[in-house]
């Protein structure tokens, strides 16, 4: 009986995407403050891609998440950053997402390739 359990749940486990798109929408009135200047810490390995941090929001206001170097879910994909636009009566959150190119993200520049050249 536990090998069947233990089957079912690895079918499960398999049946579910690799990537899943968790969409949830969040507006503020209040302009983010201003990205830091930061110095981008050093690759762990080739492969791998740095995302930038940003600015969320929570209960205690805004608060920093910072960027970090991530290994893509598959070959061939960049990372378009998220970011805060303004949606005709309050700033609105616009979730980065991975994809084929690097797509609009607000205009920022975030520097380290997310300008006009993308450094893989």
């Amino acid at each position: 009986m536990r090998i069947i359990r233990l089957l079912l749940l690895a079918l499960l486990i398999l049946a579910i995407p690799a990537t899943s798109f968790a969409q949830f929408s969040v507006s503020v009135v209040i302009a983010p403050p201003a990205l830091p200047v930061y110095v981008q810490p050093v690759a762990p390995d080739a492969g791998y891609l740095w995302t930038p941090g940003y600015w969320a929001y929570g209960g205690e206001g805004y608060f920093w998440v910072p960027g970090t170097w991530v290994q893509p879910p598959t070959v061939g994909v960049l990372w378009t950053p998220g970011y805060w636009g303004w949606g005709g009566n309050a700033f609105a959150w616009n979730s980065g997402y991975w994809g084929p190119h690097v797509g609009f993200y607000g205009g920022v520049n975030y520097g380290y390739g997310y300008g006009l050249v993308v450094y893989l």
